[in-house]
C-alpha cells in the first residue's frame, strides 16, 4: 500500500511539472481518431503503400525508452499498436514529454504507417498529445523464472476492480463483448418475429412471478414501501391482456438471496410473451434462440463448459419430470404413497417448508436426485401442479402443468408455462399459495391487481423467462456468474 501512495504522489507531482513545464492541459476535452489498431494492421499494405497519416489513441501499455528513439504499445478498443517515437520527427519538447510518461496513460499519435526493423507494424510519430494522465499506477505482468504471473490475477481484486481487469487481463474484454452480441442477437431474433421490446416498472407496490425474497425500499412522497422486482412476469401480462400480442424484456431482476457460482442478487432476465402460443411453441422458441445465438457468437453448437463437451444441437430431449426421476433415480414416485414420498424427501437431504403437499415433495426429489445429472440440453416438463399457480394445467392430467424447465450441464436455463388466463381460477391458485407465506417467506403476497388484469382478459398465451447470465455463461465457458457480469455484487472493502 504505502508503495502504491507513493507512485501515486509522484504521479500527482509529474501533473503539475507537465503542467508547468510544457504548458499543457495533462486532460484535455477531446481528439480526432481517425484509425484503430485492427483496421491497421489487417489493411497495412494499402496505408504503407499511400504512405496515409493515420491519428490513433490509446493507452500506454508497455514502454521502452532510449535516448533518441522509443517504442510503446497503446492499447485501443480494437486491440494493441506499436508506437515509434523519435525525437527527429516528434522534436526536443515532445520527445521530452514522451519520456515523463508513465504505463497507463492514454496518449494519441498522428503519423505514417510503417515496419520497423523487425518487421512489426507500427505507427511512426510526428505528433504526441497527452489525453489522460493515469494517477494510480496498473498492475503489471512480469517475467519471473521464465514463466508470466499476474500481480492482479486475485479474482476478489479484479471483480472489485473491473475497469483495470478489463484492461489488463487477457480475455476479460473479450468475454464481456460476446455477452453484448448475445443479446443483441437474441433482441434480432424475436424483433424478426414481431415480438415487441418493452420496459415495465422496476419498483412495484406488489412483487410476485417467483419465489423469492424481494429488496424493499420506501418512497417518501407517497409515504409507501416499494420492492424491487423479482420477475418481469406480471407486468409483461397485462400488455398481452392490453393487445401486444408478442412482447419481451431484457432486464434486471433483483432476489435477496444468497451468493454462489450462479446466482447474484442482481441478475439479468429475458421474459417473453406470445398470445394464442402454448408451452410447446415455447420450447421450439428457446431451442431457436440458444441454438441461433451459439452459431452467431461462436460458429458452433458445440460448447465447451466445466470440462465437458456439450452439443446444443436440436432436437433437444424432452421427457415428464416423473419419469426424469425414475430414469435417474429409480424412484417411481407415480406409485408411492403420500408416507413413502415423506420418508424419500427426508432420506434423500430434502425439505418441505410448512405442511406436507404431495406435488411439492416430488418436485423436492426430482431437485435432489436429478437436476445436476441433466448435461446435454433437456426440457423437463409436466411439473406438479402445486409448484406455480401461473401455469395451465395439462389437458389430459390436470395433477401436472403445461410447463417446461431446460436443464444444461444441471443448471436451469429456461422456465415456460402454458399461461394461465382463467381469472377465477388465477385468483384460487395465487389465495392459495399466498396462504404458505406464514412458513415460506419467499412466497410473493397476493397480487389483487394482477388478477384484476386477468379479468378483462387474456389471451391463451406462451410465456418463457430464459438467464441470461447464465446462458452468456454457458456460450463462454466461464464457470463463475461473476466472470460474466460486470460488476457483480460483493461485500464493500
Amino acid at each position: 500500500m504505502e508503495d502504491t501512495n507513493s507512485l501515486i504522489k509522484i504521479r500527482i507531482n509529474k501533473i503539475d511539472e507537465i503542467r508547468s513545464s510544457f504548458g499543457i492541459n495533462p486532460f484535455p476535452y477531446r481528439y480526432d481518431v481517425t484509425h484503430y489498431s485492427r483496421e491497421i494492421i489487417e489493411n497495412f499494405e494499402k496505408y504503407s503503400q499511400e504512405e496515409a497519416r493515420v491519428s490513433v489513441a490509446g493507452r500506454i501499455m508497455s514502454m521502452r525508452v532510449m535516448g533518441k528513439a522509443s517504442f510503446c504499445n497503446i492499447q485501443d478498443k480494437d486491440g494493441r499498436i506499436q508506437i515509434y517515437l523519435a525525437s527527429d520527427a516528434l522534436g526536443e519538447k515532445s520527445y521530452s514529454l514522451f519520456k515523463k510518461l508513465d504505463l497507463g496513460d492514454i496518449i494519441g499519435v498522428k503519423g505514417l504507417v510503417k515496419k520497423t526493423k523487425m518487421g512489426e507494424i507500427s505507427v511512426f510519430a510526428d505528433e504526441l498529445s497527452l489525453l489522460s494522465k493515469n494517477v494510480r499506477p496498473l498492475p503489471v505482468v512480469k517475467e519471473k523464472d521464465g514463466e508470466t504471473f499476474d500481480l492482479f490475477a486475485d479474482k476478489e481484486l479484479r471483480y472489485r476492480h473491473r475497469q483495470v481487469d478489463l484492461l489488463v487481463t487477457p480475455g476479460v474484454k473479450e468475454t464481456f463483448k460476446k455477452r453484448i452480441e448475445i443479446i443483441r442477437n437474441i433482441k434480432k431474433i424475436l424483433d424478426s418475429k414481431d415480438f415487441f421490446e418493452v420496459e415495465t416498472p422496476i419498483l412495484q407496490t406488489v412483487y410476485g412471478g417467483a419465489s423469492a425474497s424481494p429488496f424493499k425500499t420506501h418512497h417518501n412522497a407517497l409515504d409507501i414501501d416499494l420492492y424491487l422486482r423479482i420477475s418481469l412476469e406480471p407486468y409483461l401480462k397485462r400488455l398481452i391482456v392490453g393487445g401486444f400480442d408478442r412482447v419481451y424484456e431484457i432486464g434486471k431482476c433483483f432476489r435477496n438471496e444468497g451468493i454462489d457460482r450462479t446466482h447474484n442478487p442482481e441478475f439479468t432476465m429475458l421474459e417473453l410473451y406470445q398470445a394464442y402460443a402454448d408451452y410447446n411453441d415455447m420450447m421450439a422458441l428457446a431451442e431457436e434462440l440458444i441454438v441461433n445465438t451459439a452459431m452467431a457468437v461462436n460458429g458452433t453448437t458445440k460448447v465447451t463448459f466445466d470440462g465437458k463437451e456439450i452439443d446444443l444441437a436440436p432436437p433437444w430431449k424432452k421427457i415428464k419430470m416423473t419419469d426424469a426421476i425414475k430414469e435417474y433415480s429409480g424412484l417411481d414416485v407415480m406409485s408411492m404413497s403420500d408416507e413413502e414420498l415423506k420418508k424419500a424427501v427426508k432420506e434423500y437431504g430434502g425439505e418441505i417448508k410448512g405442511e406436507y403437499i404431495r406435488g411439492l415433495a416430488i418436485d423436492e426429489l426430482f431437485q435432489i436426485l436429478v437436476e445436476d445429472k441433466l448435461i446435454a440440453p433437456t426440457f423437463i416438463t409436466h411439473h406438479p401442479v402445486e409448484t406455480t399457480p401461473l401455469c395451465k394445467p395439462d389437458i389430459d392430467d390436470e395433477r401436472f402443468l403445461q410447463r417446461f424447465e431446460l436443464f444444461i450441464n444441471g443448471t436451469e436455463f429456461a422456465n415456460a408455462y402454458s399461461e394461465s388466463n382463467d381469472p377465477v381460477f388465477q385468483r384460487k391458485t395465487l389465495y392459495e399459495q399466498s396462504l404458505r407465506r406464514e412458513v415460506d417467506d419467499e412466497v410473493p403476497p397476493m397480487d389483487e391487481n394482477f388478477v384484476q388484469a386477468i379479468e378483462a382478459g387474456m389471451p391463451p398465451t406462451g410465456g418463457m423467462g430464459i438467464g441470461i447470465d447464465r446462458l452468456v455463461m454457458l456460450l463462454t465457458g466461464e464457470n463463475s456468474i461473476r466472470d460474466v457480469l460486470f460488476f457483480p455484487t460483493m461485500r464493500p472493502e
